[in-house]
């Protein structure tokens, strides 16, 4: 029962502890607080016309949220999808009451996008942090494991926010003695970037990286060098992963001794 009620109160912590959520809900909590006044002072007929337009608003959030909780893979992309249809809805709502109040509104998100961010998933699960002498001692000196799965990561893209969870993930279901996980945040350590021939640009959609490791050289990444753009691409996640470096046929090799 204690185990159940653990996952609640984690949640409840991290709202409280992270100035992204804390902030967030601040920001929301402040509507139904200038709603509630404002409709003592507002006409009946403006009152029933925002009332019905706050209906409309949260079943339209509530079927969008459905349609992201069923397709998103992460809990990290569905909270920062959810967070970006509330906003608008907010913002559309507040267009009826006051545009003074749509204006403070934009302008809070605005420093709350600026001042703080989303936290990445925190757990690392089997796989390692890396720095780069670590991983150069991996590559050249050789470790227990052939092969290497590292994801080269910025904590401040949102893309890799996203899918923060997916490595370390895969690694508790792939990590054996022949194939090992690592993470290396090139936000710490920007020069191995160019090292790797990663661009650090966003507009350039090479965050996060991975690439595949075996006996040191690199037999394949994600994304290529020479990539299509972005909106082109697969998305990233676990299932996508898997097929791309092939972990299953990776795990069926160790289990079979090959």
């Amino acid at each position: 029962m204690e185990k159940k009620q653990s996952k609640p109160m984690e949640l409840l912590n991290t709202m409280v502890s992270e100035p992204y959520y804390l902030l967030h809900f601040l920001a929301f909590f402040s509507y139904l607080v200038i709603r509630t006044s404002a409709s003592h002072v507002l006409s009946a007929h403006i009152t029933d016309h925002v009332l019905h337009r706050e209906i409309q608003a949260a079943l339209t959030f509530g079927l969008l949220t459905a349609i992201k909780m069923v397709r998103e893979e992460t809990w990290e992309g569905f909270i920062a999808d959810s967070l970006f249809f509330a906003k608008i809805f907010l913002i559309g709502l507040t267009l009826i009451l006051d545009r003074h109040l749509t204006l403070w509104y934009v302008v809070v998100f605005t420093v709350i996008y600026i001042f703080t961010q989303q936290p990445a998933f925190q757990k690392l699960g089997t796989s390692s942090k890396l720095t780069p002498l670590q991983l150069e001692s991996l590559l050249t000196e050789g470790s227990t494991s052939k092969h290497w799965l590292i994801e080269f990561r910025a904590s401040y893209s949102p893309a890799c926010i996203r899918t923060s969870r997916c490595s370390p993930e895969l690694s508790i279901t792939y990590s054996n003695k022949n194939f090992s996980f690592g993470i290396v945040d090139l936000g710490l350590f920007p020069n191995t970037a160019e090292y790797f021939g990663i661009s650090l640009s966003g507009s350039m959609g090479q965050l996060p990286t991975y690439v595949l490791f075996t006996n040191g050289a690199e037999v394949a990444r994600y994304p290529q060098l020479e990539s299509q753009a972005k909106a082109f691409r697969d998305p990233i996640t676990k299932r996508f992963l898997s097929g791309y470096f092939k972990l299953d046929r990776h795990l069926l090799e160790y289990i079979n001794g090959k």
